[in-house]
């Protein structure tokens, strides 16, 4: 089940400003694919807010070193011509960022891999067979033309490995780990995310 991604890239082109939000009680596959997204964007000369309705959960902080996620307090976000929600398609899962959503009127964007599925009135870039959002994010990010850096590799690696049980779950399969050469030949560092998970 693989995803056009024309329509995405046109998206992308047409506009310069975008909002990333993820569902409540974030992990590691929510804020790398935001991450991930946030790097890939901003590559491209876009001005890009992650914002998402919890905090970053404190043993998962490694994620953000730079400490960019924002949590949303009513604080006023600013001209946003894309509000893209990634990991989710649920209300339920939103918390307070549903209402941002409801309430927006631009351009909606859904990139989702659970089966699961409200309508938030968005266009839905979603591939339930994918064994999670940070692998679908890498297609993004190379349909884009995007050049993937090791920091957006560190972070879509730990959205993929930790959204597999460390790759021993059912859903991997032979493109998580075409996926997976690829994010290490960009400079993920699989020992250093297992390290920062597990044993500290």
């Amino acid at each position: 089940m693989s995803i056009n991604w024309k329509p995405f890239v046109e998206t992308v082109s047409k506009n310069q400003s975008f909002l990333l939000t993820s569902h409540m009680r974030p992990d590691c596959d929510a804020l790398g694919s935001e991450l991930g997204m946030a790097h890939a964007l901003r590559s491209l000369g876009k001005k890009v807010q992650i914002v998402n309705g919890d905090e970053v959960p404190p043993h998962i902080t490694f994620i953000d070193p730079e400490q960019e996620i924002q949590v949303f307090r009513d604080q006023p976000l600013g001209d946003i011509d894309v509000l893209m929600v990634l990991d989710t398609s649920a209300w339920s899962q939103l918390g307070p960022m549903a209402d941002v959503v409801r309430e927006f009127t631009g351009t909606k964007v859904i990139v989702d891999h659970h089966k699961s599925s409200d309508d938030l009135g968005a266009v839905e870039f979603k591939n339930t067979a994918a064994e999670s959002t940070g692998r679908l994010v890498l297609e993004a990010a190379e349909a884009l033309g995007v050049t993937v850096t090791s920091a957006m590799a560190a972070a879509l690696f730990a959205a993929i490995a930790t959204d597999t049980g460390w790759f021993r779950f059912s859903s991997v399969s032979d493109e998580t780990f075409a996926a997976t050469a690829r994010l290490l030949a960009a400079g993920a560092k699989p020992p250093d995310t297992f390290a920062a998970l597990y044993e500290q």
